[in-house]
């Protein structure tokens, strides 16, 4: 992990696109600004950990729906007309 010390008003660039601003500082509160493209997405860590554990949890129930089915996806059947 990388640790810088910025200052109000200074900020810090990555990626070439994305700044990030310290914006105020009120006691062991931090405030800081996100300037990033529109395609970038941002989530608050907690949120972000939610999504994943959700994501996983479906993708699970999935393929348990998947193990009761009866497919025989080797070979086909083709049925004249």
């Amino acid at each position: 992990m990388l640790y810088l010390t910025r200052k109000i008003g200074e900020s810090v660039i990555i990626n070439n696109n994305i700044e990030v601003k310290v914006v105020d500082i009120r006691g062991k509160s931090v405030k800081i600004g996100f300037t990033f493209p529109e395609d970038a997405t941002v989530l608050r860590q907690e949120l972000h950990e939610r999504i994943q554990e959700e994501n996983k949890a479906a993708a699970a129930h999935s393929l348990d729906a998947l193990d009761g089915l009866d497919l025989d996806l080797g070979s086909s059947t083709k049925v004249d007309e």
